[in-house]
């Protein structure tokens, strides 16, 4: 049963790998949503007050660019030249050899340069001409030869056509993008996790895919328990700083960080996805590599620890097992938990793995820096080539006698070793750092001037165009089963209990890697999302010009709204009281958003009538009267309900009649004309006679029910209130009463 369960982890992961390379529509289970538009404003202010609402930092951002480039190719005519000319001098820095190098370059030169002297417009500066034509003559062309361009490019952009830029549609749709960048607060739910493909001292490792975009990673759990318990606590936070601070600019032989997020038991690191399993892996599956499968693999190490070094900080845990392949069979360093920045202060420290430790770490009390990273390498190397530590003899496990050989022995070196490699692993694994290759002043570059690596092309090694001595199986995970890598014992952490404290120590745990993000969204969703917005957004503007245009055949107040009400069709007997009046035609197309359309004939209205102050025409008793519906909804709403009470029979023991007080309750030029019936409520009680109508309660006299013109002066009468009115129904005894409510 376990096998089967392994089996089938193994096929559910590796579906899911195939599908994150089809279709970003199909590879994402959820979607982004762009905030409304309006955010601009918010994110303009927000961006001013950081000092990031400048061309440099948007410019250098990827949505930044390809926005900025959108609005160029569509608005800004003259400088379409200049960003086609910045694009080209990018793919030529990346080419992978002089030779193609020196072809293009020539090629940007007569389309650009030679094309811009020719017109005599001179947009670039003969400094930069001269450096280029310099540089040609001598056929040199390093990958910075047209960096003088890149300048001044960006000292054209940066000026009008960037404060044109940020009056754009394209800069709200930025400021859009970077509204959601700022609000990710990541969760379990928003990644599918696959299974298991590695175990630490902390936590274990899943293949896991990115819901909303579909993009692979590996996640990264670290058991908050079981960190508590081996008093963890600050080398699961230095990790987060270390691959943060190692994750920002492009570095290929680095396993990087996108996300960190935490839930109430787990930390969780969102990490590049390696599928072409360890070093450690394929040297027991493989067995020892030759010297220029080593070369290969060395090479990519050192431009990853470069990478640190440049940025202060010291690995100190560099072994074959920590070295994970891609699935095309390039190397990353993974596993930052030891790692440590030594900007301010050199660690002392003993830590890392026994065997590829330095000196100067087993050394307890004794400061290093990055010279402990040449010393492993070196320790690495020799593992690859031979398949042991140089300082692990007869198989030893003793951890004491491995570390007193290292402080020791002298590394004796097999005469079938080159002379070359023998210099390079000498140079590497002297014990005396002043003596140490890679500890003499420049770093890195003295490892990669080195003999063993003469002939190597960096920039092509940077590019990963050299091709890998082992690509990993296709189709297959390339990790220990996941029944065999195992789980953590539940048992051990069980009386360990997480309190408010330890929470309040990850209270800053979650992160976001812009540039990271950036990219991860321009090579998924980011053209589907915006094709999306775009939709979206012509929808809206389609809608609010067709209100605009209702709104112009509208006539209240030049708009068309009237109410024609026949009063006159009362016909009375001792049973049937037909009340047409109200249920005639109310021609209502529609008032001024967000008043919302009512059909005809007048049934309900859907959302809140907003106050309008402007006149309409109300056709009443043959005589006209103009007023504003305050508080329309409500009038509109029960005017239904009322015609079914006027409709209705009614016996000769009920007549409920209220009328004009339930519909003529309105606003005379935004002043309050509250017209009940002789300005007091009308309504019909019951009665034990049929249908015996007293005067004062039915009579439909001119006083009364008829509306005259003696009536019509309630209109001037009440307006000194200038209030607002609203109905409210209620029913007594099967009879419905109307309250004004003045407010």
């Amino acid at each position: 049963m376990a096998d089967l369960e392994a089996v089938l982890a193994d096929v559910s992961y590796l579906m899911a790998m195939e599908k994150s390379k089809s279709t970003p529509a199909a590879r994402a289970s959820k979607k982004i949503i762009l905030p409304e538009s309006s955010i601009r404003s918010v994110m303009q202010k927000y961006l001013e007050e950081r000092d990031e609402l400048t061309f440099d930092k948007i410019f250098n951002q990827k949505i930044g660019f390809l926005l900025f480039k959108d609005f160029c190719l569509n608005e800004i005519d003259e400088a379409v030249p200049q960003l086609k000319f910045y694009e080209e001098i990018k793919d030529y820095e990346k080419l992978d050899s002089e030779e193609e190098r020196l072809c293009r370059s020539r090629q940007i030169y007569d389309g650009y340069i030679m094309k811009e002297l020719l017109s005599c417009s001179h947009a670039f500066s003969k400094k930069a001409v001269d450096h280029v034509q310099t540089h040609l003559a001598k056929k040199q062309v390093p990958p910075s030869l047209f960096q003088p361009y890149i300048v001044e490019i960006c000292d054209s952009l940066r000026g009008m056509i960037f404060r044109k830029f940020i009056e754009s549609d394209k800069f709200t749709r930025f400021c859009q993008w970077k509204n959601v960048e700022l609000n990710i607060h990541l969760t379990m739910n928003d990644f599918s996790v696959h299974r298991i493909i590695g175990r630490g001292g902390f936590g274990e490792v899943y293949g896991c895919r990115k819901a909303d975009t579909g993009k692979m990673y590996a996640m990264k759990c670290l058991d908050k328990k079981r960190i508590k318990m081996k008093q963890g606590e600050t080398l699961a936070l230095n990790e987060r700083i270390m691959l943060s601070l190692v994750s920002t600019g492009d570095c290929p032989f680095i396993v990087c960080m996108t996300y960190a997020f935490h839930t109430p038991d787990k930390l969780c690191f969102i990490l590049d996805l390696m599928n072409g399993g360890d070093l450690h892996y394929h040297l027991s599956q493989h067995g020892v590599f030759s010297e220029k499968e080593m070369r290969f693999y060395a090479a990519e190490i050192i431009l990853g620890l470069e990478h640190m070094h440049n940025r202060f900080v010291v690995y100190r845990d560099l072994k074959p097992a920590n070295i994970l392949l891609d699935e095309h069979g390039h190397v990353r360093i993974s596993d930052l938990g030891l790692a440590c920045d030594f900007s301010k202060k050199k660690p002392h420290a003993s830590v890392g793995t026994h065997g590829y430790m330095a000196p100067e770490v087993l050394q307890k009390g004794t400061a290093y820096d990055s010279s402990a990273d040449w010393f492993s390498l070196g320790c690495m190397l020799f593992k690859l080539l031979r398949g042991h530590s140089p300082f692990r003899q007869h198989k030893t496990k003793d951890k004491h006698e491995i570390d007193r050989m290292t402080l020791t022995m002298n590394v004796e070196l097999p005469d079938s070793f080159s002379v070359e490699l023998k210099g390079l692993l000498e140079g590497l694994l002297q014990r005396d750092v002043v003596k140490r290759l890679g500890c003499l002043g420049r770093g890195a570059p003295e490892v990669k001037e080195h003999l063993f690596f003469k002939g190597i092309d960096w920039q092509q090694v940077y590019l990963q165009k050299y091709s890998p001595p082992l690509i990993p199986p296709r189709g297959e995970v390339n990790a220990a089963d996941a029944f065999d890598i195992g789980s953590f014992d539940e048992e051990d952490t069980k009386g360990i209990k997480l309190l408010d404290s330890d929470q309040e120590l990850y209270k800053n745990f979650p992160l976001v890697i812009s540039e990271r993000w950036q990219q991860e969204v321009a090579e998924t969703v980011y053209e589907a999302v915006n094709s999306d917005t775009d939709k979206n957004e012509a929808r809206k503007r389609a809608k609010n010009k067709q209100l605009g245009h209702e709104e112009g055949e509208d006539t209240h107040d030049a708009r068309l709204h009237t109410h024609t009400t026949h009063v006159s069709t009362h016909t009375h007997n001792a049973r049937l009281h037909t009340h047409t009046a109200h249920v005639s035609t109310h021609t209502h197309t529609r008032c001024t958003s967000p008043h919302t359309r009512c059909t005809s004939p007048h049934t309900r209205c859907t959302s809140p009538h907003t106050r309008r102050t402007s006149p309409h025409t109300h056709t009443h008793d043959a005589r006209l009267h103009t007023h504003t519906h305050t508080m329309h909804i409500s009038t509109h709403t029960m005017h239904i309900s009322t015609h079914t009470t006027h409709v209705s029979t009614h016996d000769a023991r009920l007549h409920t009649h209220t009328h004009d007080a339930r519909l003529h309750t309105h606003t005379h030029d935004a002043r309050l004309h509250t017209h009940t019936h002789d300005a007091r409520l009308h309504t019909h009680t019951r009665r034990t006679s049929p249908h015996t109508h007293d005067a004062r309660l039915h009579t439909h006299g001119a006083r009364l029910h008829t509306h005259d013109a003696r009536l019509h002066k309630h209109h001037t009468r009440d307006a000194r209130y200038g209030l607002n009115v609203i109905l409210q129904y209620f029913c007594i005894d099967d009879m419905t009463c109307v309250v004004t409510k003045h407010l």
